[in-house]
């Protein structure tokens, strides 16, 4: 819980400054940030490094550094990198990233959400997916597909706070409580 509250604050900050610069700031410092977190967790030593009570200030800040200039950040970004670790709080780079992303997609008014199906769909299948779930919502919607074999059928969308579970399993254990009921 405290992780949320601390990566919210920073996120709400840094997009605030944005705000004031402009959507293009807002989404140079988007993709900074994304960037940043996919390095970081496609890293483990990084990670760990970042974390680390036993690595100094100093030495993180140079690690930062680099890979601030491989990402073209621009000073207000390296500032603020910088003042997470000064203010020993790397940890929660990545859940800055995640609520930065959030509060993006909002202002945009996108929509993010996940198919899960039981067997991999085509590409043409995903497509009609997406333009009709975009027809009904009235906006951009950004899908992301994954396979679990564990549903046995159907599929389950997650869209926001909502879940629309047309899975088999969900019809079978709907089907169950009814026998068990006497229905």
């Amino acid at each position: 819980m405290i992780n949320t509250v601390v990566a919210r604050r920073y996120a709400n900050a840094i997009f605030a400054l944005g705000e004031k610069e402009g959507d293009e700031a807002l989404t140079k410092r988007g993709e900074c940030l994304a960037n940043l977190k996919s390095m970081i967790a496609a890293t483990p030593g990084l990670d760990l490094t970042l974390k680390s009570p036993v690595v100094n200030v100093e030495e993180k800040k140079a690690v930062l550094a680099k890979l601030l200039s491989k990402l073209k950040a621009d000073k207000i970004m390296k500032n603020f990198c910088f003042l997470l670790a000064d203010k020993e709080r790397l940890s929660f780079l990545r859940d800055i990233a995640t609520r930065y992303g959030e509060l993006l997609d909002e202002k945009k008014g996108i929509v993010r959400g996940r198919v899960t199906t039981a067997i991999p769909l085509s590409p043409e299948t995903e497509k009609s997916i997406l333009n009709s779930l975009s027809k009904k919502s009235g906006g951009e919607i950004k899908l992301e597909f994954a396979v679990d074999a564990s549903i046995l059928g159907g599929m389950v969308l997650h869209m926001g706070d909502r879940v629309l579970d047309a899975s088999l399993r969900a019809q079978l254990s709907i089907l169950r409580e009814t026998f068990k009921r006497g229905e």
